[in-house]
């Protein structure tokens, strides 16, 4: 009889603790695949806020509403998240296809434009690149992911243009994507002028007289 009596009292506890199980997770908080997403998009959002010397794991799991365990069990260190993080940014990146070379290269510079006329751009190139400085993990990060996904999309325009007898077969492409890059970044962050469509413009004409067949 005791035994029994044992026996039919354990569901019942086991069901008892199921609710508090349920209490520790705090309600609105995401899980899984939600909250992943959540936590890197709180990482970029805090880079351009603060920068990334400023940045620090337990703001990320506090803008992205989640427990600091939850951080820590996805990502070692904070290089880790931020290197993640960058790679989700570009990985939308589409590559145009308006027809013609100065028509793509064009319409990649408007996106360029309407990056830098964010006004928390600055504080996120200018954080990276002092990153990069500092951290090898986030030089070889923002080199091979966030920087190379934009290179590699213009790179396909470029070939695309050899293809086609817009450009000369054999042209350095290092040469050409960096002439296509390079004024924009130099002018936001050194000169402090205009990244506007006259510039953009003008590189594209640059690039497309410079290496024409």
């Amino acid at each position: 009889m005791e035994r029994r009596r044992l026996v039919s009292r354990r569901p019942r506890r086991a069901a008892a603790e199921a609710p508090e199980a349920d209490e520790v997770r705090r309600p609105g908080r995401p899980r899984s695949e939600e909250a992943h997403g959540a936590i890197l998009d709180a990482a970029i959002s805090l880079i351009r806020e603060v920068g990334y010397d400023a940045l620090t794991m337990d703001a990320i799991a506090t803008r992205a509403s989640v427990g600091k365990a939850t951080v820590y069990r996805r990502w070692s260190s904070k290089e880790t998240l931020v290197a993640e993080s960058l790679e989700r940014l570009m990985r939308a990146l589409l590559v145009p296809d308006t027809g013609t070379t100065g028509g793509d290269l064009n319409a990649m510079m408007r996106d360029a434009r309407g990056m830098y006329k964010d006004p928390a751009t600055r504080a996120l190139l200018s954080g990276l690149v002092a990153a990069m400085a500092h951290s090898e993990r986030i030089a070889q990060v923002v080199r091979g992911g966030f920087i190379a996904a934009r290179r590699e999309a213009l790179r396909q325009v470029l070939n695309r243009g050899v293809e086609r007898g817009e450009l000369r077969k054999g042209l350095d492409l290092d040469l050409a994507l960096d002439l296509l890059g390079g004024p924009l970044f130099y002018r936001f962050l050194i000169t402090g002028g205009p990244v506007d469509e006259r510039l953009t413009r003008g590189v594209v004409e640059t690039v497309l007289r410079g290496f024409a067949p």
